[in-house]
């Protein structure tokens, strides 16, 4: 049973959280990675099929290649598509040196099996927990939804080690945050309620 102390606590890291785009070198030890997964998987799951898969990309060249790789598709489709707040991106997307991974040290592919129905749905519940996990660790995190886009490259698949019997639903960054500019205000909730 929770105590009144771990519910503030958990309230706090869930409050506090946020995606960090800025990382020291400091590496995440293996310890700290699989304690972030072992939260992961506690994540609610349909039918109880856990349909989740783990890859662990440590290898800087190999995440920079699928950045480089990532790049050139993102300009060109957010290019086309614009949209309120992309200029800022598409600028450092030009930027040669910008890695869609913003430098952290790790990148954890949360993978799920093709063949269940609700693989996408509980890959991302189990996400959002192992980001909170790492929060409350003092690791950062960051969701790189357009890493995704490395599913068209069978060779990069095979260097990532994603079998053909899973996908990548949720490509995630790890590592100890360097200064951080404030988190933006959320706004209020719009709530019904129906008595």
């Amino acid at each position: 049973m929770m105590t009144g102390a771990e519910s503030i606590e958990i309230f706090s890291v869930i409050r506090e959280r946020r995606s960090v785009r800025n990382y020291t070198d400091r590496d995440v030890p293996e310890e700290g990675l699989r304690a972030i997964i072992a939260a992961g998987i506690q994540a609610p799951t349909a039918l109880g099929l856990q349909p989740w898969r783990f890859v662990i990309v440590k290898d800087r060249a190999l995440i920079q290649q699928v950045s480089d790789y990532c790049k050139p598709i993102l300009i060109e489709r957010i290019g086309e598509e614009g949209g309120a707040g992309t200029e800022e991106f598409l600028a450092a997307l030009k930027t040669p040196v910008f890695s869609i991974f913003y430098n952290a040290p790790v990148l954890v592919l949360v993978l799920g099996a093709r063949e269940a129905v609700s693989s996408f749905l509980d890959c991302a519940l189990c996400a959002e927990n192992m980001m909170l996990a790492a929060w409350a660790l003092g690791i950062g995190s960051c969701w790189i939804g357009s890493a995704a886009l490395v599913q068209e490259r069978p060779d990069l698949l095979a260097a990532l080690k994603v079998p053909d019997d899973h996908q990548i639903v949720a490509p995630l960054i790890f590592g100890y945050p360097g200064p951080l500019s404030p988190k933006p205000v959320r706004r209020e909730p719009r709530i019904d309620w129906v008595p």
